[in-house]
């Protein structure tokens, strides 16, 4: 049976758009007390309104997930105004159109492991030790099938979400006894942004077929619901048709 989400306090970091955007809007109009985090504020700020047109309220902080000072503040923020943060989502993620090596200059290779899982580690690092005195926590991270197949989106970000898969998997067995668990959802082809960084634009009938940020929302609200006795360590979802 789904665990209510009434309860819970959530926060989700790269909450702007895509991934992120869907997943906090499930959980708020699950029930969860939302906290969702990004740089682009003023985002944040539109579906806050929008979301409270619906008579759903979620809070907004600005912050950015490659910055460790950012992510200890926004954990404190939290922590201070909620009392706790029950789970934590990192949604954050990006790619580059200079995805070969022949092309890639190192500030490129810098800023996609920056964001893809540096940032997930100042998250959990932020997040653990509250996690730990209250004897229980849930951190979801949101890679790629890119984490566990080869392919060619370049190998800074599959090494980025490789890391993002070993990082849940470390933390999982290092923080059960203390009541934390941790899932690494990986999803394939998914109709956001970062499709935009691409070096050749995808067809209309191609994103068509793909997962929609909706569907990998789904699942994390889904992964959110488990029972506190059941972990699910990793999650792989590919397009049916594509």
């Amino acid at each position: 049976m789904a665990n209510s989400l009434n309860s819970q306090v959530v926060l989700i970091v790269g909450a702007s758009s895509g991934i992120g955007r869907a997943a906090t809007i499930m959980a708020a109009k699950a029930g969860a007390t939302v906290v969702a985090a990004a740089r682009r504020e003023e985002r944040l700020q539109a579906m806050q309104s929008n979301l409270a047109s619906e008579g759903v309220t979620i809070g907004i902080r600005k912050a950015d997930a490659g910055n460790l000072d950012e992510m200890m503040a926004l954990v404190e923020g939290v922590i201070a105004e909620y009392g706790r943060i029950d789970i934590a989502v990192y949604a954050s993620g990006t790619n580059t159109a200079d995805r070969a090596m022949k092309v890639m200059p190192p500030a490129t290779w810098n800023n996609v492991i920056e964001t893809n899982l540096t940032g997930a580690f100042y998250l959990s690092h932020a997040v653990l030790p509250h996690m730990r005195k209250t004897g229980a926590g849930h951190i979801i991270y949101v890679s790629s099938t890119a984490g566990a197949i080869a392919d060619m989106s370049g190998a800074a970000y599959q090494a980025s979400k490789r890391g993002l898969l070993g990082l849940a998997h470390a933390i999982r067995l290092e923080e059960r006894a203390a009541g934390i668990r941790t899932c690494c959802i990986m999803p394939g082809l998914t109709n956001t942004e970062l499709v935009e960084k691409r070096p050749e634009k995808l067809s209309a009938e191609v994103l068509e077929k793909a997962l929609q940020p909706e569907d990998v929302a789904a699942t994390i609200l889904h992964v959110m619901q488990m029972p506190a006795h059941v972990t699910v360590p990793e999650i792989l979802m590919v397009p049916s048709l594509a």
